[in-house]
């Protein structure tokens, strides 16, 4: 589940909808946990940076990341300018202390499904992830960003 209250708001400026005189509303960050990746099913947030917080339904030891973007090929304009571009993946600990796990480049000219292995050496359980996303691919306006797979080990205990 996507706490909303620490995750940046929606970008609401919809170019389709401003260009066609619609009432558009924004996909909801919520948007990133499912996998539906047909143009337009992101969550775009405001400017080249982002963050969003997510609670799991139980503590997990997290081991990797999957980014996925919609295709060059599906995207309007074969423009990848919006996605994301350097990523960095943190667990808040208890206290709400991040601690970082990963910090990765997504990169456009690779397939649009990417896996990162986050930081082995961290045997730590935790409850909430942070996806901070630090750039994109040069959109000033906005960025989107289809899905987020996280992969852990269950927890122990």
């Amino acid at each position: 589940t996507v706490e909303h209250t620490k995750t940046s708001q929606s970008y609401a400026g919809n170019w389709i909808c401003q260009n066609f005189g619609l009432f558009c509303t924004a996909n909801p960050p919520d948007i990133i946990l499912q996998p539906d990746l047909a143009p337009g099913k992101c969550w775009a947030f405001p400017g080249l940076q982002g963050q969003v917080v997510i609670r799991l339904p139980a503590r997990i030891w997290p081991r990797a990341v999957t980014v996925q973007h919609v295709s060059k090929t599906l995207s309007p304009g074969n423009d990848m300018s919006t996605s994301p571009k350097d990523i960095s993946i943190s667990g808040l600990d208890d206290e709400g202390v991040e601690i970082e796990l990963g910090t990765f480049l997504f990169d456009i000219e690779k397939e649009p499904k990417q896996f990162f292995v986050l930081k082995k050496e961290l045997h730590k359980e935790f409850q909430y992830i942070k996806v901070n996303i630090l750039s994109n691919w040069g959109n000033q306006e906005y960025t989107c960003l289809y899905h987020l797979k996280l992969h852990s080990k269950k927890r122990t205990a």
